[in-house]
């Protein structure tokens, strides 16, 4: 027992939890398989390494702020023929954010755009990537929040350290020319320095309705679409669509 006490604060110690709660039951296991010293040291090294991958993987989901949690596999690709799935799936492997190119949904409402972005983005967790999700009205508050508090700089640098940017939702709601002018100091800040994914409903002669100022508009556009992935999607909404059916289950 003193052994076994000893042993635990050595493997507290070394930052072995996994190795902790396990060693004794993998101990018994390896006697009565009459596993081999290496075999049993390895298969113990394997679980620790595995539990702090699960791990790391649970904090980058975390810190990404999603909020919902979608699956490529749950995105009905047959409601929208006209959409790539071949190319959606080649984005799911990450070569985008490695080199640091924006993503850009575009397309009316309800068609799914913030599904495969967050899909997209939950992948990139699972890959190891810092991510973080902001509505575009949320991350606008936070800059301007930041800006007032004189902490601008360390957001900026902060969100440098990121890998992928989800702005979500951008288009709904029209910035003030402050708002407008922060976003733009962000986004020209993320420049070919992290990899940025945006959905919005505006096609791009639309988003001076957003940011109000045509030249910082033009500014802004340059750099979003400078080596950008543009994917349209065009279709009817699938709230809608859904909402019709069960009028029709229900008729008045």
């Amino acid at each position: 027992m003193e052994n076994n006490h000893l042993l635990d604060t050595y493997l507290r110690r070394l930052r072995l939890p996994t190795f902790v709660d396990n060693y004794q039951s993998f101990s018994a296991d390896a006697i009565q398989s009459q596993m081999s010293y290496p075999r049993y040291l390895l298969a113990l090294t394997e679980y620790e390494i595995q539990n702090r991958e699960q791990n790391a993987i649970r904090r980058l989901v975390k810190n990404a702020s999603f909020p919902t949690l979608k699956e490529l596999a749950d995105f009905d690709f047959s409601r929208i023929p006209s959409l790539n799935k071949a190319l959606i799936l080649d984005l799911a492997e990450g070569e985008f954010i490695h080199r640091k190119r924006s993503l850009i949904f575009v397309g009316n409402p309800g068609l799914g755009k913030t599904h495969l972005m967050t899909a997209l983005a939950l992948q990139a967790c699972r890959k190891g990537k810092k991510v973080r999700f902001w509505t575009a009205a949320a991350l606008v508050n936070e800059l301007m929040a930041a800006q007032d508090e004189h902490r601008l700089h360390r957001f900026i640098r902060a969100a440098l350290k990121l890998d992928l940017i989800v702005l979500d939702e951008l288009g709904f709601i029209p910035f003030t020319p402050v708002g407008a002018q922060a976003l733009f100091t962000f986004f020209s800040e993320m420049y070919e320095r992290v990899a940025l994914g945006i959905t919005t409903n505006l096609h791009f002669s639309e988003w001076v309705q957003v940011f109000g100022e045509e030249r910082l508009t033009a500014a802004l556009l340059d750099r979003l679409t400078h080596h950008a992935i543009i994917v349209e999607l065009k279709g009817e909404s699938y709230r809608f669509r859904q909402r019709l059916s069960q009028d029709g289950d229900h008729p008045l």
